[in-house]
């Protein structure tokens, strides 16, 4: 059964912390760091009473990978000012999440629903420095947000290239904080369960079945090569569901990131159309069915002698059948391109050209993925 997935966006819908308190973690040594980065993962020596003949045990890589990354993860905490039920007095009435270091020199990337109503917030090293935010940028659309601490000398995640080369079944590690903020930089471990998955966000994610709980949004979803694969914002939550955690792709990160550096927000093209989705589309069968305009809302839209009623095939000879498909197409265009839509008009097949304005991206209603009684939730 097709139910609806509620998105909870906003720091009020994530656990409330236990604690406030940032307590030490241990930080792995230089040269342990130094020696995964340089990929020497060496092998467990067999014993002398062995013959030399046996094949020798390789070395579990999940350990060292975990000691590499956690200095590039922190835990984020603060109170939440969304609730209107919460006294000013109210100390304990905190809640938290987790980010990832981009840059040296303070940048982060953690989700915009950690962040968003978040009143002093604390941001806490691996190594339990505590520092305050002193900038952020959120985009909600894409529910990614940038903040900055006044701190030198971070270590960097390494982020993937190609996130198109991740396989189904491939083994993955998450860090965060769940559940407590005295639980940072905890670790899960388990296998990449799906990929490209529309599910209630405008680009498309990756599923996993690593355990995701609450406070692991915005820490990363690393690959066994130390490499951050997405950053970790959603999960299905039900009786009767297990493991469905969703990561937003490194690639659509590193977009996110170019315009938020570049411009303090994310600047879009747009169609300047209300577009509808097929049926199709809309339950997951597998169709290349096009989209319906519903609405014309830029003038360039009807200069171009676009009206609803018309039926939208593709983009630049790209075909779209979905609204994600389009957000993640225009990942490669800005605003004031001029772009050629393949379009049905009165029964005819048409081409249109378009200049691309500027505005929110296109995002689909409120059908999910998911069987039961789930819901998907964004965790904290």
């Amino acid at each position: 059964m097709l139910l609806c997935g509620v998105l909870l966006f906003g720091a009020g819908g994530g656990t409330p912390s236990a604690f406030a308190a940032a307590f030490p973690d241990s930080s792995p040594a230089a040269g342990e760091v130094k020696s995964f980065v340089d990929g020497d993962f060496g092998q467990v020596a067999a014993p002398a009473a062995i013959s030399k003949k046996n094949t020798a045990v390789t070395a579990d890589a999940v350990p060292q990978i975990i000691k590499a990354v956690s200095p590039s993860v922190v835990g984020i905490i603060g109170k939440y000012t969304g609730d209107p039920g919460s006294g000013p007095d109210d100390r304990y009435n905190l809640t938290h999440g987790s980010g990832i270091i981009v840059k040296a020199d303070g940048w982060i990337i953690t989700n915009a629903h950690v962040i968003k109503g978040l009143k002093n917030a604390v941001v806490v090293t691996s190594d339990a420095k505590s520092y305050n935010i002193t900038a952020s940028y959120l985009d909600e659309v894409s529910d990614l947000a940038l903040v900055r601490i006044n701190a030198k000398s971070l270590k960097p995640a390494r982020f993937a290239n190609a996130t198109d080369k991740i396989q189904v079944g491939e083994k993955v590690i998450a860090i965060g904080t769940p559940i407590s903020f005295s639980l940072r930089n905890s670790a899960t471990v388990g296998v990449v369960s799906g990929l490209n998955r529309a599910v209630d966000a405008a680009y498309r994610l990756i599923q996993s079945d690593t355990a995701i709980n609450p406070g692991n949004s915005g820490g990363p979803l690393v690959s066994m090569k130390g490499e951050v694969l997405g950053v970790n914002s959603l999960k299905y939550a039900a009786v009767g569901v297990e493991n469905m955690g969703f990561s937003i792709p490194a690639d659509t990160v590193r977009y996110i990131m170019n315009q938020l550096f570049q411009y303090g927000e994310v600047k879009r093209p747009s169609l300047g159309l209300e577009l509808e989705e097929s049926w199709s589309a809309i339950v997951g069968l597998p169709a290349q069915d096009p989209l319906t305009v519903t609405k014309v809302v830029s003038a360039e839209a009807e200069k171009a002698g676009i009206a609803a009623g018309d039926v939208l095939y593709a983009i630049d000879g790209h075909r779209v059948a979905s609204l994600v498909d389009i957000n993640e197409w225009f990942k490669g265009y800005k605003p004031g391109a001029a772009v050629k839509l393949l379009m049905q008009h009165d029964g005819d097949i048409v081409t249109r050209k378009l200049v691309l304005g500027q505005g929110d991206p296109l995002i689909g209603g409120g059908e999910a993925e998911g069987d039961g009684d789930a819901e998907a939730h964004t965790e904290e």
